[in-house]
């Protein structure tokens, strides 16, 4: 048995699906199904009741996942410390959504950057969907997403909680005021998220709780082009305020607070609950959550 079956035959187990078992590793379910039966061929047992839904371990089953996460630990835990002992080739991998990672992120790159000097920090800008999928492959180590999910296999740490206000043109009648009312935005021309995006659905959420409906006219899958959109007044948003700093201090976009109640966006750290980090990314995950923890 390799290391490539025993990750298969764990993730099968977690996700108690073959089919999203072999997109996480980028193979056919038929290649999963393979996997496991060389796996129960070559130890003479059944592992896993196929008839079960969802799928249940049996007895050597339990036995035999205990000891693949115990072996797989054990050599992240090798890859760990034979990175430590070779400071120069120690990596990190970290990947975040563009909003965050160009903005929110950037004192805390310098401030890591000004302690481990040596460490080769990596930093990729994805959607949310792909920072998960690519987590849980285990080609990223530490993910920066705003509107963090609780799942199984992935530890959430608090971040920023980033506040929101109304954005518009300078050019619009909005921004001749410092502070607004949600219920004026009744009605309006409103460049949203697209709907896939979790920070679409919290603001349509903080709308519905007021009961203030807009009227979508455009929709956009990142920040910057929904920015662009609001700079030629074709309607206003709701974004966070460190996602716009560059263009308030331009004087192309004005943001304004709400009276309502001070609304956030809140964003996370995530890592693979079974992903031992090195010693230089344990320390990256901890400068984030205290930059949380002054948030707050």
């Amino acid at each position: 048995m390799n290391l490539d079956s025993a990750k298969i035959f764990c993730d099968l187990v977690e996700l108690k699906n073959f089919s999203r078992t072999a997109d996480l590793h980028g193979i056919s379910q038929s290649a999963v199904s393979q996997q496991l039966a060389q796996l129960e061929t070559a130890h003479k047992v059944q592992l896993i009741n196929r008839k079960k839904r969802p799928l249940e371990l049996t007895d050597a089953g339990q036995t035999f996942y205990r000891a693949c996460k115990e072996m797989l630990e054990r050599y992240h835990q090798l890859q760990n410390e034979l990175a430590a002992l070779s400071k120069t080739s120690c990596k990190i991998s970290l990947a975040s959504i563009f909003s965050i990672g160009m903005h929110t992120l950037q004192s805390y790159v310098k401030r890591f950057m000004s302690i481990y000097p040596e460490v080769n920090l990596c930093i990729e800008y994805l959607d949310a969907k792909e920072i998960y999928a690519r987590l849980l492959k285990g080609s990223v180590d530490i993910g920066v997403i705003a509107m963090p999910k609780r799942e199984r296999n992935i530890v959430v740490y608090d971040f920023e909680n980033e506040t929101l206000a109304m954005v518009c043109s300078p050019d619009h009648p909005f921004s001749l005021s410092e502070e607004i009312d949600i219920h004026h935005l009744q009605g309006e021309r409103f460049i949203a998220f697209a709907e896939n995006v979790p920070t679409r659905q919290h603001i349509d959420n903080i709308l519905k709780r007021f009961g203030v409906a807009v009227h979508v006219a455009m929709e956009f899958d990142n920040i910057e082009t929904i920015k662009r959109a609001i700079e030629i007044n074709s309607g206003i948003s709701i974004l966070p305020v460190s996602s716009v700093q560059t263009e308030l201090a331009s004087g192309s976009l004005k943001a304004v607070s709400f009276t309502n109640e001070r609304f956030f966006r809140p964003t996370g750290i995530i890592v693979r609950k079974d992903r031992q980090l090195n010693k230089a990314a344990q320390y990256l995950v901890e400068l984030l959550r205290k930059g949380a923890d002054l948030d707050t």
